[in-house]
């Protein structure tokens, strides 16, 4: 009986022990959100007197020999009682004017099972009695704090890699204001990546995992640029046009050099189905975790580049025409190919900054017109029943005199949320811009903007500006669905950006991943595209003559 009863108790004790077991993973999670919150919160961390980053390096082979809560839990409340005493100045005033947004916000990791009652108690009080910041946020503001500590570490070094990671992601999780509608929690991306951080060989390698970060972010703004080495350094070849993904199929829209596109009879409306055996569709999956886009419309404008380029010289295309496919074994070309430079040279359509259509009907190309351009189109325009503003492009500034010239009155078209320094993870709504002014001669005619999936960021947030006139109507497809500014965060290895602000509408609706919503949805077909038509334009003038 006394064996039977000492035999129970091994088993229970083993049971106890393995329930506080903590796996590497969860131990460099939980490190990489306590890290980053004292370095944003912490008094003694946030205003700059330790070296926060050689602190992790010191602590992380601590951290990795830790087996158990218990043991990692107290070497985070050691750290925590080594930085000093934080002096209680709670509860802190928050300005009367100060009105916050706090989807974004979440601390709740707080009373996470790998720590222990004493260390959550300890990082609440931090929170409560946080670093006050006298920084104003503005365009000058790094969330990094100390940008210059991360450009040339050793990324072969495991923990230069996660101390970069932990930096990327935690300036993510503390100051992008759309972390809340992201597809995925940014914890999971967090634990998901962080075996293959760790396990990576290379910087290159280590690059495409912050890549693959980057892409969970679904926001159109990001780009993620891995500047190539002498060792990765390879030769691009180059499709000699480009086009749109419609119906799963690539639809050639422009001809980026004559004569190597003639060789393969390659013309506005060509269709391409495959390229080396693989369906667009199949490439595009593919690509799928290393791009990062607001919406479905936006994914498929920023893999096209990725579609039309290769590694290799040689590369099989099937192209369907009249129903039949046909592959043919192409020649790409290098993108300085002297051929190719007779795009530069005159191949490109020079495009009107505006003009006047049939039927008394105003066209202005908002992604060439510039602002000195804006009194001679007003002064050309001012008289038509209707002007087609098309942004299916990037603007050039114009909104501010434009707007003068639609709007009667002045008008609210945007409101903001910016960070809000001395709350790290909160945001508060900030007054957005208002349009236009009393203006009895501003325009009576209709006015038609035409949007699709190219209109990004200031097409958008333009487009919001021209909604009101108030007879405005906005004529294509989803846009890209990411507005406001970007923080731009360059390393030797690579570059890297995000949306920095969010933009809303006056009544607090979103934009993002939204994009502007049309009144009148039109996008262009295989067919129209063959037959030179442009349906979207198209659309819009039978609306103005008919109002439908």
């Amino acid at each position: 009986m006394k064996k039977v009863i000492l035999l129970f108790l091994f088993v229970c004790s083993q049971t106890i022990f393995s329930f506080n077991k903590i796996t590497e993973t969860e131990k460099l999670a939980a490190t990489c959100k306590i890290w980053g919150f004292l370095k944003y919160y912490h008094p003694k961390v946030a205003n700059g007197e330790l070296n926060w980053d050689n602190q992790l390096l010191e602590k992380l082979p601590l951290i990795e020999k830790a087996q158990t809560k218990e043991e990692f839990s107290l070497i985070l409340e050691n750290w925590i009682d080594d930085l000093g005493p934080v002096k209680e100045i709670a509860p802190i005033a928050i300005p009367k004017e100060v009105k916050f947004f706090d989807k974004n916000f979440d601390l709740s990791w707080f009373n996470d099972k790998l720590f222990s009652k004493k260390l959550s108690k300890k990082i609440k009080f931090i929170e409560e009695n946080r670093f006050q910041s006298n920084e104003e946020f503005g365009p000058s503001f790094d969330g990094f704090k100390n940008l210059k500590n991360y450009f040339n570490l050793d990324y072969t070094n495991k923990n230069s890699k996660l101390l970069m990671f932990y930096a990327y992601w935690n300036v993510v999780e503390y100051f992008f204001p759309y972390k809340y509608i992201m597809d995925q929690k940014w914890d999971k991306t967090l634990n998901e990546l962080l075996p293959s951080i760790v396990e990576s060989k290379t910087p290159e390698d280590f690059y495409k995992i912050l890549r693959k970060a980057a892409a969970k972010l679904n926001d159109t703004h990001v780009q993620f640029h891995i500047y190539p080495s002498s060792t990765t350094a390879k030769n691009r070849f180059y499709f000699p046009a480009t086009g749109k993904v419609i119906d799963e199929k690539l639809v050639i829209t422009e001809i980026l050099g004559d004569s190597l596109a003639e060789v393969d009879n390659i013309k506005i409306g060509t269709v391409i189905t495959k390229i080396n055996g693989k369906s667009i569709k199949e490439i595009m999956e593919e690509k799928r975790d290393i791009v990062s886009a607001s919406n479905e419309v936006a994914f498929l404008d920023k893999v096209l580049p990725t579609i039309l380029v290769s590694e290799s010289e040689k590369v099989n295309v099937e192209f369907l025409k009249d129903g039949k496919y046909e592959t043919k074994s192409m020649t790409w070309f290098n993108y300085h190919d002297s051929h190719r430079n007779e795009y530069k040279k005159g191949a490109q359509i020079k495009k009107d900054k505006f003009k006047l259509l049939d039927n008394n009907i105003g066209y202005v190309n908002m992604g060439v017109i510039k602002p000195k351009n804006v009194p001679n189109m007003i002064d050309a325009l001012k008289s038509t029943k209707a002007i087609v503003f098309d942004m299916r492009n990037y603007p050039n500034g114009t909104f501010g005199e434009i707007a003068n010239f639609l709007n009667s009155e002045e008008k609210e078209f945007c409101l903001y949320t910016h960070p809000y320094p001395n709350y790290p993870g909160k945001y508060t709504w900030e007054e957005g811009r208002k349009a236009g002014f009393e203006n009895k001669d501003h325009y009576k005619g209709k006015v038609v903007v035409l949007l699709n999936e190219d209109s990004i960021s200031q097409s958008e947030w333009t487009a919001m500006c021209f909604q009101t006139a108030g007879n405005t109507t906005i004529i294509g497809s989803q846009t890209a669905g990411a507005d406001g500014n970007v923080f731009e965060f360059d390393f030797s290895g690579y570059h890297t950006n995000f949306s920095g602000i969010g933009v809303y509408y006056p009544d607090g609706r979103e934009t993002q991943r939204v994009g502007i919503v049309p009144d009148i949805e039109i996008k262009p077909t295989i067919k129209g595209i063959q037959q030179g038509k442009d349906e979207v334009l198209e659309r819009a003038l039978l609306y103005i003559e008919t109002g439908k």
